[in-house]
């Protein structure tokens, strides 16, 4: 058995993302952790702020040709969107077969990339080095939907809650705790960027709507889909049991499952399953974590494919 380790850098270990990330590295048997790149905790001991890791390793503040000159085995870009290409250029300039994972949004278009939402696109992985990591809500999507395809009769509406951690670490209103309490924050209503990625991924118009709720992570998202033939609840529950066959991250419930169950959980749950009289209609409930199947698990399940290491190595299931 080949047991040889990888050296890893992460780009934007800061954020809660990263965070994630680190714990899972932390946890892996064949991945040695280089760098660590943060602007804002430049200097500070990694053990400082995780404990899971001992020694020396210092956050360091890191251009992209920094970054490329570490010349390590594989880099994650977790990053705000659209600052992914110059870290992209200067990898592929000094050591073309890094592995990167980019986990913002710069990518998801570019099929050149691996567009990397394993249960559903492990089948089109054939060694690429470029992986896009698929956005929070844009799985939550994916998986609600995909089982059900070839049946739709027009658009998918999907009404989505996050938590605010989705809104990343800079200020802005919508991790503003005080503004957040006891209220419920709609934005980016059409034209969301995951909006236009599930309507590119799954080939179907999608219609979008998220909104911002006040707890930290989690989102609920709830697809109300309509079918072009009649079909039974247990038509519809066979359908996503199937989908979801051999799948350790993606748990078929019955009841429509709560975000508050899904929390610091790496896996998804998706159920509700609930038809409209005629049977034409049905409406359905998936619930993530969103810095973690939603990003950091995600991430690991594409850098292990990328490695040649079992999937789900690191990661609890």
């Amino acid at each position: 058995m080949n047991d040889s380790t990888f050296t890893l850098g992460i780009v934007g270990a800061r954020g809660h993302t990263g965070a994630e990330l680190i714990k899972l590295v932390a946890a892996h048997p064949r991945l040695e952790l280089a760098f660590v790149s943060s602007r804002e905790r430049a200097g500070q001991r990694l053990s400082d702020h995780h404990p899971e890791f001992q020694g020396e390793l210092q956050y360091e503040n890191l251009d992209a040709d920094a970054v490329a000159a570490k010349a390590v085995d594989a880099v994650i870009l977790a990053l705000p969107n659209g600052l992914a290409a110059p870290f992209v250029a200067a990898l592929e300039a000094a050591k073309p077969d890094t592995v990167i994972v980019d986990l913002s949004a710069d990518y998801r278009f570019d099929n050149s990339w691996y567009y990397g939402l394993p249960e559903l696109t492990r089948g089109r992985y054939n060694g690429q080095k470029h992986i896009s990591n698929p956005g929070c809500y844009a799985t939550a999507m994916q998986l609600a939907v995909h089982p059900l395809l070839d049946l739709l009769a027009g658009p998918p509406q999907c009404f989505g809650v996050s938590g605010y951690s989705g809104a990343g670490t800079t200020p802005s209103d919508k991790n503003n705790v005080e503004l957040l309490a006891d209220n419920l924050m709609p934005y980016a209503l059409t034209n969301h960027v995951h909006e236009r990625e599930v309507s590119v991924q799954l080939g179907v118009a999608v219609e979008f709507m998220p909104h911002v709720a006040p707890h930290f992570r989690g989102i609920t998202l709830t697809a109300n889909l309509w079918l072009n033939r009649v079909q039974t609840r247990e038509q519809i529950v066979e359908r996503f049991q199937q989908a979801y066959a051999g799948e350790p991250l993606i748990e078929v419930v019955d009841e429509a499952p709560w975000v508050s169950r899904i929390a610091g959980r790496h896996g998804a749950q998706v159920g509700g399953f609930t038809l409209a009289p005629g049977g034409k209609r049905v409406v359905v409930v998936a619930t993530l974590d969103n810095l973690l199947k939603g990003a950091a698990t995600q991430a690991m399940q594409n850098l292990n494919l990328a490695l040649g290491i079992d999937e789900l190595t690191s990661i609890p299931h």
